[in-house]
Order: structure tokens, then sequence, then C-alpha cells
């Protein structure tokens, strides 16, 4: 019975990161790559806060949130800086390895 538990668990973790994953699919293609590097990169962080603070982020446009990973602009909610510093790492190849 726990091993049932366990395995729907993961099943809707991947459900969602799967969500996720599509929800990053974008109409800049560097915005792509540094949302995908980042969902590879943490997706054991994308939790509570941080996965609310990540979907609100994807809901800004392209402009506005490659404005912010590249640092051309300051997010207004404190509450995604730490979201934000992972994405800005991620926009490096080298950083995400």
């Amino acid at each position: 019975m726990r091993a049932r538990w366990k395995e729907r668990y993961l099943q809707m973790n991947t459900e969602e990161l799967n969500r996720l994953r599509w929800q990053c699919r974008r109409g800049l293609l560097e915005l792509d790559l540094v949302l995908e590097r980042f969902l590879e990169k943490y997706p054991d962080r994308l939790q509570g806060e941080h996965l609310n603070s990540f979907k609100a982020l994807l809901a800004y446009t392209d402009d506005e949130l490659w404005n912010l990973v590249r640092g051309r602009a300051e997010c207004s909610d404190a509450q995604h800086a730490e979201v934000m510093q992972w994405l800005r790492g991620c926009r490096d190849r080298t950083d995400s390895q």
C-alpha cells in the first residue's frame, strides 16, 4: 500500500513537471533554453512558495521575463527573488553544468 502511494505521488510530480515544461515553451528561443536548463537543474526545489513564484513568473510576457532574467529589469515582487536568482544562474550554458 505504501509503495502504491509513493508511485502515485511521483506520478503526480511527473505530471506537474510535464505541465511546467509545456508552459516553459516560449516564443523566444533564448528564454526557452534558460527555462529548460532551470527545470533540469532545480526540479527538486520547485515546491511550495518556490513553485508558486515560478508559476507567477511564467505568467509574465516573454519580453518581461527575458529582461528580468538578463538583469535589465528588477522583479517588483520580492517574493520571487530567490527563484529569479536561480533563473539568472541558468543563463549561461557553463552555469548549468
